[in-house]
């Protein structure tokens, strides 16, 4: 006996909760969103820091909860752990965030030691010779992974003399770090100004703003935040092999043509991305990895950033078929941009657009997640209810127009990683290449 799935229900417009925002007088815009799923507090400071030194940058975020006047490093965990808190702090070419949360009745203590750290943090010697040993044993470790070689490659290849070319320090750079440098950078870049605090959980608004402005309206720093000139065009080219020699495996990476979140074609490449490479179901997946076998986890993806937006795509495969891949790969990208795609197939990308959405919603750190996003480009929660309401209404002719603009093979840069012994010869068959060593910076 067999049972027929019913239809999909109607695409349901999605529902913000209650918020509220206020920019102090230091600068500091604080946002609070009413998620009272569970008692807890989910705590998102951004703070751009765009143009900052990377070693430094990466030292301040690991020692930057390291002690203040006040308090040391273990009575600072200690106090975060008796209101069920936890605080967390990490950097990115665009900015510096700190993440945690809390027990909805802790937040008041949780929001005191974070103005006591912002304001006061010191940097102790000691915590910075030990972070700075461990931040150079993970760089070293980085730089003999060929995920990271990969991303050297195609960053410096996509960019070239923009700062994002380059967004890993080097090992000698981590390594002449001092805690008067960290002092300084904090003073001079990390600073309420052009800075966005999202408070989400079980609390009321207007009155969680008011703690906000209470423990955090002291902050003060001056300057205002470095503004990185627009990513470069991508110029195509000759595939770049980046040559690891001995290597069992090569990484495939293309970078494509993006559009910001702002931009019209947004919504209608974000579905011609998932119909294409963007999740399970997709059309590459199934090719090279279902049918073929060439992979395990190929993945497409549009990555935005401050200064501009790409579509990454990505796959580790063997050695032996790696000219297979790559032209499995190309085939794909030129036949999503040439052929419109099927109703159902852009459907069923649709409603895994829609759902993940809304699962991102559904949670306090995903809410969280999505609301310190998008305030770091000028953007609101109701900016998701009205890209989830273009994504519904989305043709197949505007998603055949988004890839025929932007996926078509030709529009991108390639880059292989791999054993140029081995693999030249079969992928100079595909596109003219050159040849350089994999560097690890």
């Amino acid at each position: 006996m067999t049972h027929t799935l019913p239809d999909l229900g109607p695409n349901r417009p999605l529902t913000l909760p209650p918020q509220a925002e206020k920019t102090l007088a230091n600068g500091l815009t604080v946002i609070a969103i009413r998620r009272a799923a569970v008692p807890l507090v989910e705590v998102r400071l951004r703070v751009p820091f765009a143009g900052a030194d990377l070693a430094r940058s990466a030292l301040l975020a690991n020692t930057l909860f390291s002690g203040t006047a006040e308090l040391t490093t273990v009575q600072i965990a200690a106090e975060l752990q008796a209101v069920g808190g936890a605080l967390g702090a990490g950097v990115d070419p665009d900015r510096a965030m700190i993440s945690g949360n809390s027990l909805a009745s802790g937040l008041d203590r949780l929001m005191e030691i974070l103005a006591q750290v912002l304001t006061g943090a010191t940097y102790p010697d000691s915590e910075v010779e030990t972070e700075r040993a461990r931040l150079v044993d993970r760089i070293q470790i980085a730089q003999s992974q060929p995920s990271h070689l990969a991303r050297v490659a195609l960053l410096k290849r996509m960019y070239g003399d923009h700062p994002y070319a380059v967004q890993t320090p080097s090992v000698a750079q981590a390594q002449a770090v001092d805690r008067d440098q960290l002092l300084g950078l904090h003073g001079a870049r990390l600073h309420p100004f052009g800075a966005h605090l999202i408070l989400v959980g079980d609390l009321d608004p207007e009155k969680v703003i008011e703690v906000a402005e209470r423990r955090l309206g002291d902050w003060t720093g001056n300057g205002d935040p470095v503004e990185l000139p627009p990513t470069p065009a991508l110029v195509p080219g000759p595939l770049l092999l980046a040559d690891r020699p001995d290597s069992v495996q090569s990484s495939l990476r293309i970078a494509l043509p993006a559009v910001p979140r702002k931009h019209p074609d947004h919504a209608a490449l974000q579905l011609a991305n998932l119909v294409f490479g963007g999740y399970f179901s997709s059309r590459w997946v199934e090719n090279i990895r279902e049918d073929k076998g060439y992979t395990y986890g190929p993945h497409s993806l549009i990555d935005h950033s401050i200064a501009g937006s790409a579509l990454l795509v990505s796959a580790e495969v063997a050695t032996e078929v790696t000219a297979p891949a790559l032209v499995e790969t190309l085939y794909e990208l030129g036949r999503i941009a040439t052929t419109p795609v099927e109703a159902a197939e852009l459907e069923q990308a649709r409603q895994y657009a829609l759902g993940t959405l809304q699962l991102g919603m559904s949670t306090q750190s995903g809410l969280a997640g999505l609301a310190s996003t998008y305030a770091g480009y000028g953007l609101r929660l109701d900016f998701l209810a009205e890209h989830s309401a273009r994504l519904a209404e989305a043709s197949v002719a505007d998603v055949a127009s988004a890839a025929e603009k932007y996926l078509g093979p030709a529009k991108g840069v390639v880059v292989v990683l791999g054993d140029a012994k081995v693999v030249q010869e079969s992928v100079s068959a595909i596109a003219p290449v050159t040849v350089q060593a994999a560097s690890p910076e």
